[in-house]
């Protein structure tokens, strides 16, 4: 028969990890500690590389470039003046650092040392100085210019009515005096004609021959019968004779131009004193002046006397050297810039000058001349520039070296990177900066540079960053080629 048994609960054996589990736990644990301590020291190996880098912080600010050369400061002009005759120094007038003007005498010779020529040209310039003021001021000869305009023309209207009386026809006999007048000159005229004709027969035979000789004597007699006849009818006919008219027409055509002349001269006078008139008598006063002149050394300009060598008593000759004047209102610094640079200078540019001479001090200047045409020497060219100092004192003198920093460029609010930390690689250039503590290289494009900067005009890079000035030199990003400093091939 069965039964139920109730029997007591047997107790369920505990689970745990097993063996393999518990291998797989502990390698895990070790490779999770094994990363952790690789990720910590690669921080800190990063950190010791990024720490061993030499950086500058890429800013914002402004770049002017500039342009140096060295030049010599001259005065903005310069005389030398010599003596132009030969004698003994009378008197000196100017002495160095003394202040002149143009055509001050700085010095003479004494007249009993000069030549004839030189003394009487004292005289000449008197007579030349009344000449040019009886040009300038006398009405005489407009006056008699005035009067010979008004006879020449009267004169003309005589010769002219001189001339219509003889030629205009007016009859002076009676009607039948002078009809048989011309009757008696038809009659000479028919025998003339006559004598003619018959003297055309015989003329070609010899002069000894009767019959030509009767013929040519009867040709005589009838011209001069028919210049009688003619001459009676012009007498009744009052009608001059050719040659009245000939000397009547020649005073005619002379007194026309006499008139014509004292036209001209009326004309140049009228108005006042002819100029070439008054530049003649001028030329005449200035010769003169210019002979007298060669006596004495004159300024040219006004300026100051730098230089100054005669002294009274001193025997002189052409060509001797007296003084040098220079006038230092304006000091001028004459640079030569490279043809590479010459287009970058322009006029009024600003420029600091600093002089060894002068130790510790700037002075400042501008450009006033660029030349247009330069000058090779050795197959580098170069163009002259003129900087004229706008506050030099009394330390400045000509002659001295001058060092010229002309400011070709002012860029404001640029991005700027040190020049130094700009590489070439592969032809272009870079620049290397640390990003979450690794190098990093941007490829830029630079614009405007001084002796320290440059300016970026494209690239990666933003004011604040971190610019790696002495990156690795085997850093070969990409594969690409080694580094070079900045302006490399």
């Amino acid at each position: 028969m069965a039964s139920n048994i109730e029997g007591k609960g047997v107790p369920e054996k505990k689970k745990g990890l097993s063996r393999n589990t518990k291998i797989w736990l502990t390698i895990a644990g070790v490779v999770v500690v094994v990363a952790a301590v690789l990720v910590i020291i690669q921080v800190r190996a990063r950190a010791n590389t990024a720490s061993s880098y030499q950086t500058a912080t890429i800013e914002r600010g402004t770049l002017t470039a500039t342009i140096g050369a060295t030049g010599n400061v001259r005065a903005n002009q310069t005389a030398i003046i010599n003596w132009q005759t030969s004698g003994t120094v009378g008197g000196v007038d100017a002495h160095v650092g003394d202040q002149v003007t143009a055509g001050d005498v700085l010095a003479s010779l004494a007249t009993t040392s000069l030549a004839q020529n030189v003394v009487l040209a004292q005289a000449d310039l008197v007579t030349a100085q009344r000449n040019l003021d009886s040009v300038l001021h006398s009405s005489t000869q407009r006056a008699q210019a005035q009067l010979n305009l008004v006879n020449a023309q009267k004169s003309v209207n005589s010769a002219t009515d001189t001339l219509k009386g003889l030629t205009s026809t007016h009859q002076g006999g009676t009607s039948a005096d002078i009809e048989y007048a011309r009757a008696q000159v038809t009659l000479a005229q028919q025998n003339y004609d006559q004598a003619k004709a018959n003297y055309d027969k015989v003329k070609d035979r010899a002069d000894t021959d009767s019959l030509k000789a009767q013929a040519y004597t009867a040709l005589y007699n009838a011209q001069q019968a028919l210049w009688r006849a003619q001459g009676n009818l012009n007498y009744y006919l009052l009608v001059p004779s050719g040659s009245d008219i000939d000397v009547a027409r020649a005073k005619l055509a002379l007194a026309q131009a006499q008139l014509e002349d004292a036209q001209s001269e009326w004309n140049r006078l009228k108005d006042g004193p002819d100029a070439n008139d008054v530049a003649a008598a001028q030329a005449r006063v200035d010769a003169a002046q210019a002979t007298i002149n060669f006596s004495r050394l004159m300024a040219p300009f006004a300026g100051t006397i730098t230089e100054a060598d005669p002294m009274i008593g001193d025997q002189v000759s052409p060509g001797t050297r007296g003084f040098r004047v220079d006038d230092l209102s304006h000091l001028l610094v004459d640079v030569q810039v490279s043809e590479v640079d010459i287009n970058s200078v322009v006029l009024d540019q600003p420029a600091l000058v600093t002089f060894d001479a002068v130790t510790g001090r700037e002075y400042h200047g501008k450009v006033v001349d660029v030349s247009r045409v330069g000058t090779s020497v050795q197959s580098v060219v170069n163009f002259s520039v003129t900087v004229e100092l706008i506050d030099p004192d009394a330390d400045v003198k000509p002659g001295m070296t001058a060092s010229v920093t002309i400011t070709i460029q002012s860029l404001e609010n640029v991005l700027l990177v040190p020049n130094r930390g700009v590489h070439l690689v592969n032809g272009q250039r870079v620049v290397y900066i640390l990003r979450n503590g690794q190098l990093v290289e941007i490829p830029v494009t630079l614009g405007a540079s001084d002796d320290t900067m440059s300016e970026v005009v494209s690239g990666d890079l933003a004011a604040g960053d971190a610019l790696v000035l002495n990156p690795p030199a085997n850093f070969t990003p990409g594969g690409g080629g080694g580094r070079g400093i900045f302006g490399g091939g």
